[in-house]
């Protein structure tokens, strides 16, 4: 049985179960999807945007999946803190894939402003989202469509016409469950005219067991709005995560997102981008600190439909050991879109002769009246650099130590919160230093620190 068929199985026998808990939004776009993913199939290693990402492997696993929407018990309050110091947050968390409801809420969100639930919010106010939902994930490739076939719930953050956010909204996401477990989940995230956001996105696991997670993820940014998105990923060496990430920029508008992987598995994300009207404007970066036989491959598409946008790309790998790095970039500039201004820039370092990196920047340009350019960079610390260091009686990690953090300063730097920004200098440098690279604030990383004093 290939690793497709197992899952088409599973949804025939349970389609009802499924389905029963949903809205009819969701049920009548999984329709769909079901039939879109039953015609292709998982991706294969001979499809370009997967040649070095056997994600069809992923799934081989018998995963459980929790369709009957069984309570999770989790308390994250009590299990797992992220608190970010001096930052002023509104947290909401998923649990392996269902909305975590009750939470007490340390700020109030501003009048109009709607965070809630995706399912329950697209059975109470289906006209809000019913424009929104899978429109742009609907054409997107096999993976989108698998997760729209088996998604159940998710988040929604809706911020009405002119309306600010002022604090923080932090999505917390952890895989808490005592077998091997998928989950697959959706972040729907509407912002009318004038509006502004600032997103903290963090993927936690409280489990040494083989856990997956699919995640689809919609951004709308309207005319003259503004977001910034920052997306954190902390897991496990056993944790496998597929996330794609859709974007719809309109005239004027400002979208910042940043995607730093600090501690993974088998990680696959890919961002697609679209600027839609006039003025937009977008930066997007991306870290990847990697070893052992971690493997991490983003992929981002920006493209460009109308004239006068500007956009901006820097992604940075750091790889030791025996660990794997995919970059591939490619900047559509389509026929209307002159006055372009797009850069993308993607370095890396290789600690090791067993570390690997693909790298594979793109341009496809269509338009005769832009400014665009993008390069490439692989290689390992300077060691010049190092022995001026040595010389001046720094030891020769702690040479390293520096090189290295000054290398992904520049990504982090590109963080506009001050509260993210400091907490991300200062769990990237335990990282390089082998310490405890999490939060410090889940029950996990608590036991595991205790055995290793022990």
């Amino acid at each position: 049985m290939n690793n497709e068929q197992q899952y088409i199985d599973i949804f025939e026998q349970h389609r009802e179960l499924i389905e029963k808990p949903c809205a009819t939004l969701l049920n009548e776009e999984r329709r769909k999807a079901y039939s879109r993913f039953k015609e292709q199939g998982f991706p294969a290693l001979n499809d370009e945007e997967y040649r070095h990402s056997d994600v069809s492997k992923q799934f081989a696993a018998d995963y459980g999946m929790n369709l009957g929407r069984v309570e999770n018990l989790t308390a994250p309050y009590e299990s797992f803190t992220c608190d970010v110091p001096n930052l002023k947050a509104h947290q909401e968390f998923i649990i392996n894939d269902s909305y975590l409801k009750g939470i007490d809420h340390k700020t109030a969100l501003p009048q109009g402003v709607m965070v809630g639930s995706l399912n329950e919010i697209a059975k109470s106010n289906p006209q809000l989202i019913e424009p929104y939902y899978n429109s742009l994930a609907q054409d997107g490739d096999s993976i989108a469509q698998f997760n729209t076939t088996f998604v159940q719930d998710g988040i929604v953050i809706y911020v009405p016409k002119g309306v600010i956010v002022e604090d923080t909204i932090q999505f917390v996401t952890i895989q808490s469950t005592n077998i091997d477990i998928m989950s697959n989940r959706r972040i729907l995230v509407i912002l009318e005219e004038r509006a502004s956001l600032n997103m903290l996105v963090c993927d936690h696991t409280l489990s040494n067991h083989k856990t997956l997670s699919t995640q689809i993820t919609e951004v709308f940014v309207g005319d003259g709005a503004s977001m910034n998105l920052y997306d954190l990923e902390e897991t496990s060496e056993s944790n496998t995560r597929i996330a794609q990430l859709f974007v719809r920029q309109q005239g004027n508008s400002r979208f910042n997102h940043s995607n730093i992987t600090l501690t993974n598995g088998f990680t696959y994300n890919r961002t697609q981008l679209s600027m839609q009207g006039e003025g937009a404007e977008s930066d997007i970066s991306g870290l990847v600190i990697n070893d052992k036989h971690q493997h991490t491959d983003n992929r981002t598409l920006v493209e460009h439909k109308v004239p006068r946008c500007n956009s901006n790309e820097l992604y940075k790998y750091i790889l030791d050991e025996e660990s794997v790095g995919v970059f591939a970039g490619k900047m559509l500039i389509q026929p209307d879109a002159q006055h372009t201004n797009s850069q993308q820039t993607n370095r890396n370092l290789c600690l090791t002769k067993c570390a690997r990196m693909y790298a594979q920047p793109q341009l496809e340009i269509y338009a005769d009246d832009v400014k665009c350019s993008h390069g490439s960079t692989v290689g390992q610390l300077d060691e010049n650099a190092l022995f001026y260091m040595q010389q001046r009686g720094i030891p020769i990690d702690e040479a390293r130590h520096l090189l290295m953090f000054a290398f992904a300063g520049e990504v982090i730097d590109k963080i506009a919160i001050e509260g993210i920004r400091n907490r991300l200098h200062m769990l990237v440098e335990k990282r390089f230093r082998g310490e405890l690279s999490r939060c410090n604030g889940c029950s996990l990383c608590h036991e595991r620190e205790q055995k290793k004093t022990n």
